[in-house]
């Protein structure tokens, strides 16, 4: 069976049936065509608003089959969609009529416990580096789901619960291994391609395919304190304002995120209080159980929570806490803003949105940041947002299509309206596909060097499903 691909920049290349099998021959992984068993399986990712059909998808073992993909790939200037956890909000991890390269089947992870350092394979998720780490009792500062994918999250900066006192997942990256896209295997780190190194600590998948990383590691507890306070929506005004009072004070150990949406049917929630607006403090202690049951006490003594659910936790349980509420299969539309203060403008105006959600799953979290994260120079990696504070993500998640028109323009009048409070940057995770004009606010005053290392190792664009850094010049900071 013959294919057809999509090329660059526009058209299609036909693949012969021998090249297919001579392919396929060389791969240690599999090469999957439309209508062959799995097909559907592997094209199919966590944001259920994309459904797109490649023409072809391999699902790689390793670095040789990528090196092979790659360069099947740019020799016949076709489409190419680069998977990690294929978690990513706006749906670049599959393409229409191109070819797919999974890594979803490199999900090794290597500890060496003494050295306190990891290896992580591309593939992997979240959910494997905690389980690896965890059982020496180390740690590597990592998101809040752990279903996402490590290759992803690193490549845009990444950040959870153990950032402020131990920086973000990419201040914490030692090397990777990485296909260009000449199809030469690199390895990029401190003296070695170190402007590469510096590119893709922040800049996306813009520069190649990343089969490995390593990590240097932290010690950490596998208990430790953590949990929700579930409050009415009506306490929080009074509540936002002491929360500000909380974290401004705060040591670095603790992370105490809000979130505001309507109060879930799970079974720690009072059954009169489901499906009613709730504003939830969550919060994590990145240290020794004791010392967190301190640090969260003020918290935990702000009003009448409805629920408290803050105690010991396994820290690998609490990382995947939040994985009930993101499962796959949803559709899901998101937009973002940085901010370096929670003014009363800004509460008021949250507060006024989350009481006309347009659905039960959606929500707005708000992450807080700062600390360690901060004590890094804006020009020390690809990510330069090191002023921010709190990152917020308005999330909208919905089930039925006919629901879109209305959760999308809901979140993006909330967006709109945050915005004059705003700091006019974004994380380059939180960005959805229609967001082009907001690349240069999500890469601000790194573009520029950021685009001369694209020019020098993908010159032609081929790794150019993300979001993509145009030679040219930066695109606006706002929508």
């Amino acid at each position: 069976m013959h294919a057809r691909l999509q090329a660059l920049p526009g058209g299609t290349v036909d693949v012969a049936e021998d090249a297919i099998a001579t392919l396929r021959g060389a791969l240690r992984g599999s090469l999957t065509l439309p209508g062959e068993p799995g097909y559907d399986a592997a094209r199919a990712i966590w944001n259920a608003m994309i459904d797109r059909r490649p023409a072809m998808i391999v699902q790689a073992l390793g670095a040789a089959d990528v090196i092979r993909t790659v360069d099947f790939a740019r020799e016949r200037g076709a489409v190419l969609a680069v998977r990690g956890g294929g978690h990513g909000i706006a749906g670049n991890a599959v393409c229409e009529g191109g070819l797919l390269l999974d890594l979803s089947r490199m999900r090794s992870v290597q500890v060496d416990p003494a050295a306190r350092r990891a290896r992580v394979e591309g593939g992997a998720l979240l959910s494997d580096v905690d389980k690896e780490t965890q059982a020496f009792g180390l740690v590597l500062p990592l998101g809040i789901n752990s279903t996402t994918g490590i290759a992803g999250l690193t490549l845009g900066g990444g950040f959870g619960w153990t950032s402020r006192s131990l920086g973000l997942t990419i201040d914490n990256l030692e090397a990777v291994d990485i296909v260009t896209a000449d199809g030469v295997f690199r390895r990029a780190d401190a003296t070695q391609h170190p402007d590469l190194f510096w590119a893709v600590r922040g800049g996306g998948g813009n520069f190649g395919v990343v089969t490995s990383f390593a990590f240097r590691l932290h010690p950490l507890p596998t208990q430790v304190t953590a949990g929700l306070l579930l409050h009415p929506l009506a306490e929080a005004p009074a509540l936002m304002r002491e929360y500000r009072r909380l974290v401004a004070e705060a040591r670095e150990q603790l992370s105490a995120w809000l979130v505001l949406r309507r109060a879930p049917p799970a079974p720690f929630v009072p059954a009169e209080w489901q499906g009613k607006e709730v504003l939830i403090i969550a919060l994590c202690h990145a240290g020794p159980v004791a010392e967190g049951e301190a640090a969260a006490a003020p918290f935990r003594a702000l009003g009448r929570p409805i629920v408290d659910l803050v105690g010991p936790h396994a820290f690998v349980d609490w990382q995947a806490a939040f994985d009930p509420l993101l499962t796959p299969g949803a559709r899901n539309y998101w937009k973002s803003h940085d901010f370096d203060a929670l003014g009363d403008a800004t509460c008021d105006v949250l507060l006024e949105a989350v009481r006309r959600l347009p659905g039960p799953e959606c929500e707005v979290f708000v992450g807080h940041l700062g600390g360690a994260i901060n004590r890094v120079a804006a020009d020390a990696t690809a990510y330069s947002r090191r002023d921010v504070a709190f990152v917020l993500n308005v999330h909208t998640r919905w089930r039925d299509p006919a629901q879109d028109e209305a959760c999308i323009d809901w979140a993006r009048g909330l967006f709109h309206a945050l915005a004059p409070h705003a700091m006019g940057t974004v994380y380059v995770n939180f960005m959805p596909a229609d967001e082009a004009d907001r690349i240069g606010g999500a890469y601000g005053p790194n573009y520029a060097r950021l685009a001369e290392v694209k020019r020098r190792y993908d010159p032609l664009n081929l790794f150019r499903l993300n979001q993509n850094i145009n030679t040219a010049g930066p695109a606006g900071a706002r929508t």
